[in-house]
């Protein structure tokens, strides 16, 4: 069976246990097994606190980000590395068993051309010492393809799968977001299965960023394709209602993406499960 989780930025715009720890019953009754927590910025984290929140709690967390604007991974993957070690400390130290998201490069970075083989080779180098040094720390690599505003890297699952493919490295795996798949791929079945064994983590975020049933992701045909598949995994909830000023302007978040906040969780989690349960996709 799979897990459901939630992005913190549904509820916080950085990691906040007390806050976390007040939406533990919300998150017993919602069957919220999993939380990401981002690591923008890795200080930002006690990580003593959370990983016993995580214990007392029995919620896995699972760890994101994006590299900052200023790291360049082609040019200097040194600096890009020297940015992830310490995200890297600090999931392992909280427990997650993974780093995922743009991990390969800066959100909000286009060249204004095709990605060059250039381009995919620099990347595939940099994810290649990455996947090492996230093995070194006991943690697997996700990587998000990410729609075509924010990235010319890496679009589709299909550009996931020619990374992972080129790379070679077991603890890699594709990160896939629905938000993004509603833009780039030619349907979220075609999607998912372009991920092959390589599909590890969903992003379940709706057209707007908002509460899931308020935009137009196609969500029967998602859950259905991920029974189908027998993705057993962890599709979490994310939405930008409450989103870390560092990446703000990257992702475009210029205006609430909820009318209610509090429905990204109220009625979205409710709303997945409906449609999970409707497709035969079970949740723990």
């Amino acid at each position: 069976m799979a897990k459901l989780g939630l992005h913190t930025f549904a509820a916080a715009p950085k990691w906040d246990v007390p806050a976390m720890r007040a939406l533990m019953p919300k998150f017993d009754a919602h069957k919220v097994r999993v939380l990401e927590i981002p690591l923008l910025d890795p200080a930002e984290i006690d990580v003593a606190e959370t990983r016993a929140f995580m214990e007392e709690t029995g919620i896995e967390p699972v760890c994101s980000l994006g590299l900052p604007d200023d790291i360049n991974v082609i040019e200097d993957p040194d600096a890009g590395l020297a940015f992830l070690k310490p995200a890297f400390e600090v999931a392992s130290g909280v427990g997650a068993a993974a780093l995922a998201g743009v991990t390969y490069g800066t959100i909000g970075r286009i060249s204004g051309a095709p990605r060059t083989q250039a381009e995919f080779d620099g990347t595939c180098r940099f994810i290649e010492r990455a996947a090492r040094m996230a093995a070194d720390h006991g943690l697997k690599l996700g990587v998000e393809p990410c729609n075509r505003y924010e990235t010319h890297i890496m679009n589709t699952g299909a550009d996931g799968r020619a990374y992972c493919e080129a790379v070679g490295a077991d603890n890699v795996f594709i990160h896939l977001d629905t938000y993004h798949m509603n833009i780039e791929e030619v349907s979220y079945a075609q999607g998912l299965r372009d991920c092959g064994p390589f599909l590890g983590y969903v992003h379940l975020s709706e057209s707007n960023r908002g509460a899931p049933g308020a935009g137009t992701i196609g969500w029967d045909e998602v859950y259905r394709t991920l029974a189908e598949i027998g993705f057993e995994g962890t599709t979490t909830l994310e939405s930008m209602n409450h989103v870390h000023p560092a990446i703000a302007s990257a992702l475009a978040i210029w205006r609430p993406v909820a009318a209610t906040p509090a429905d990204v969780i109220d009625a979205g989690l409710p709303f997945l499960h409906r449609h999970a349960e409707a497709a035969g996709f079970t949740y723990e």
